[in-house]
């Protein structure tokens, strides 16, 4: 019998899993900027902020959880709001198994149900693996920051990629709240179908 993975939002209990996957991110690469791994009641706060507006989505196989994606706010001016970021983070054993791929999908395909409209990769440059992966979802370039983060004593670039999620409509619809639609049919759907 094959084992199916689970894409599902993320629960406050799986807090210190999901932040055990970042940790190494942080500890040990530029691909964050972030210097210091949060403790555990700072992430349960993120999830919980983050997940009210946005998708925060696991990967789960056996129980196990192998990573996660999520979208953020872009920019705090109201005229940036149809705008978001996206993230996917994977553990070391769930690289180059198409897991990233599916829970970008199932992220992108709630966004467009909320009326996102753009979707922004902010990607430190370069990281050959994250750019083309980003780049076969068909990301576009907008920009290059140079010498943008300073993190394990030297300057890093940026990146900037957009996909446009949804048309460019005026005016634009009026954006859902993630924590109302999760538990709806189209959501599940979403989710389930693999």
């Amino acid at each position: 019998m094959k084992t199916e993975i689970i894409i599902r939002p993320i629960k406050i209990s799986d807090a210190e899993k999901v932040l055990e996957i970042y940790r190494p991110y942080i500890e040990n690469t530029n691909i964050t900027f972030e210097y210091t791994v949060p403790n555990l009641e700072e992430w349960r706060e993120r999830i919980e902020t983050v997940s009210k507006q946005f998708p925060w989505l696991v990967a789960e196989l056996e129980g196990d959880i192998l990573g996660y994606a999520y979208a953020a706010k872009h920019r705090d001016r109201i005229a940036y709001q149809w705008c978001c970021e996206a993230s996917v983070y994977l553990s070391d054993n769930a690289q180059g198994k198409g897991f990233a791929k599916i829970l970008y999908e199932k992220l992108f395909e709630i966004l467009k149900i909320q009326g996102y409209i753009n979707v922004y990769a902010i990607l430190t440059s370069p990281n050959t693996k994250s750019e083309k992966f980003h780049e076969n979802f068909r990301f576009n370039d907008v920009g290059r920051f140079y010498k943008a983060g300073f993190k394990f004593n030297e300057w890093h670039h940026t990146r900037w990629m957009q996909l446009h999620l949804n048309e460019h409509e005026i005016p634009p619809s009026e954006l859902i709240p993630f924590s109302e639609i999760e538990q709806s049919d189209e959501v599940q759907i979403i989710l389930r179908n693999n």
